[in-house]
């Protein structure tokens, strides 16, 4: 009997061990499933903090680590999809008030053409057109270039080259219209340096440079292109003898569609300098601006001698 009792004893005490040890499981499992309740909460909310425990070393500890990460990576992923859509939503805004003018002009233009006008006349409206025309393309062109950096379906490709080569290409294609406004124009720059650099890219970000000194520089004018190879960075000058700009003015030039109120009647629509930006910045570099009104403009453009660990595909 006292046996039998022993083994009775034993038995009940292994059952309310068993017992003890289902509730303490079942309190856990309802513990656990409450954080991860409300660490998911957190998260849906958009919250920074989800409640993270101090000790890593049990369960929760490590998931609600894991969790945090990847609240962190949403976090971003949402934040990223929000401001391209922000800029899909402007660059929309900035076509549709920019295309509005030449459209209306055209269409101006087309009724004069139905209208019984003098031949001189029709030929001056035809002029016209044309050139409304000529904006409206260019303005697309340079629009298409823009929202391909900005929502980054252009892949910057920098390898090392000869940057008298890109140079060249942007200086071919400005020589038309220097020559048409009897523009001087020189260039200055070491043969053998070389650049890891895109060369497209590049070359359209020099051409702008070239172009908005073209437009802003007097018939007579020169305009001088140098290289200098400096200790971090190569550095291309564009020097003019245009108006110049005021200080003020300055850091607003490279915003988009920025132009100054005094030259409205020059051809353009205050992109170009933005692009240049935006390539130089897609390459680790930068352009800035020296001006005094009256006595020209110097713009520089700074890419990196070496290449870094930036990804190029953007």
């Amino acid at each position: 009997m006292a046996g039998l009792s022993i083994i009775t004893i034993c038995a009940i005490l292994a059952v309310i061990f068993l017992s003890w040890k289902l509730w303490k499981l079942q309190r856990d499992v309802y513990a656990f499933t409450d954080q991860l309740e409300r660490a998911l909460d957190c998260m849906l909310s958009e919250k920074e903090e989800i409640g993270l425990e101090q000790i890593e070393d049990t369960l929760w500890g490590k998931i609600s680590e894991k969790l945090q990460r990847v609240a962190h990576v949403w976090q971003q992923k949402n934040t990223e999809i929000l401001r391209e859509k922000q800029q899909i939503k402007q660059l929309i805004s900035d076509i549709s008030h920019q295309t509005k003018t030449p459209v209306a002009n055209m269409k101006v233009y087309v009724e004069l053409l139905q209208s019984e006008a003098s031949s001189a006349q029709q030929a001056a409206f035809l002029h016209n057109l044309e050139r409304q025309i000529e904006k409206l393309d260019f303005l697309l062109h340079s629009m298409i270039k823009m929202s391909r950096l900005e929502t980054g379906s252009i892949q910057i490709q920098r390898k090392d080259g000869k940057l008298i080569d890109t140079l060249g290409r942007a200086i071919a294609a400005i020589v038309p219209k220097a020559e048409q406004k009897q523009l001087r124009l020189s260039v200055d720059c070491d043969t053998q340096i070389t650049l890891f650099h895109d060369p497209k890219w590049t070359e359209e970000a020099v051409l702008n440079l070239l172009d908005n000194a073209v437009k802003y520089t007097e018939p007579g004018g020169e305009i001088h292109l140098s290289v200098d190879r400096q200790e971090r960075f190569t550095k291309s000058s564009v020097r003019d003898t245009g108006k110049g700009i005021a200080q003020e003015r300055q850091a607003e030039i490279f915003t988009r569609f920025y132009r100054e109120p005094e030259v409205h009647d020059v051809e353009g629509v205050g992109i170009g300098l933005y692009l240049t930006r935006r390539i130089a910045e897609l390459q680790d570099g930068y352009v800035d601006v020296r001006s005094t009104p009256g006595q020209g403009a110097e713009f520089r453009l700074y890419l990196p001698n070496e290449s870094s660990q930036y990804c190029d595909n953007v």
